[in-house]
């Protein structure tokens, strides 16, 4: 008998977990993905105060998801409350924000909580399931029409106005960044190790003033290193 892969497994299916107020939302996706090979629901919660309590019992238990679906508008602890609980109390665990249309200041206040990205309720299935991969690569991803909406009134909070302006190397790393390169992958494009690239783009959130690299992104959209996707 084959024993399923372990929580930490990285050869193992990405382990979800779904926060949704809505059960036929829950049920739908979670049909959906279970359908996919490297992708496993772990479990559900209807709101935040559940899902934070459930993987607070499954992070024990060394059973914790790689990647968390939550809704952003709940009774109770919404996902924003949820996202940042979680990323305070279980670093390791990606949160992806799922909302039913484009609302900035509750989508950009999720990015502050420290969710990874976000994706619309009407976007394909396809998408979701992109959206959760690119979370558990450590990779930025943000629906189109959203980002758009998004940096149009983006403003930034920057940790000292007075601060040096990023490097040219710094401002190409954070290029690729935004384009959803992981640390890996821009060592590869520049030439330099994924050790290094991990040192600039901690340098580079110090320096912009955000705790996230989906924040980065927007920054660096916002400044014009890169256009919002189509």
């Amino acid at each position: 008998m084959v024993e399923p892969p372990k929580a930490d497994d990285p050869d193992g299916p990405i382990r979800v977990y779904l926060v949704d107020d809505h059960g036929v939302v829950r049920r739908g996706m979670r049909a959906y993905l279970e359908m996919l090979e490297d992708i496993d629901v772990v479990g559900e919660a209807p709101n935040g105060e559940a899902a934070v309590e459930e993987l607070g019992r499954l992070a024990g238990a060394g059973e914790a998801p790689d990647v968390v679906m939550m809704d952003l508008l709940m009774p109770g602890m919404d996902g924003i409350a949820a996202t940042g609980v979680i990323r305070e109390r279980h670093p390791e665990i990606e949160v992806v924000a799922l909302t039913s249309f484009v609302a900035q200041d509750k989508v950009q206040a999720a990015l502050a909580a420290g969710a990874s990205g976000y994706v619309l309720k009407d976007a394909d299935a396809d998408e979701v399931a992109s959206a959760i991969r690119a979370a558990h690569r450590g990779e930025v991803h943000l629906a189109p029409a959203a980002a758009r909406e998004l940096t149009k009134a983006l403003r930034l909070p920057v940790s000292d106005p007075h601060a040096d302006p990023l490097t040219e190397r710094e401002r190409q790393v954070l290029a690729l960044v935004a384009e959803g390169a992981a640390n890996k992958e821009i060592g590869q494009a520049l030439f330099i190790s994924e050790r290094t690239a991990r040192t600039h783009v901690s340098n580079i959130l110090m320096k912009i003033g955000v705790r996230s690299r989906t924040q980065a992104a927007l920054w660096a959209i916002r400044e014009g290193l890169v256009s919002p996707a189509d």
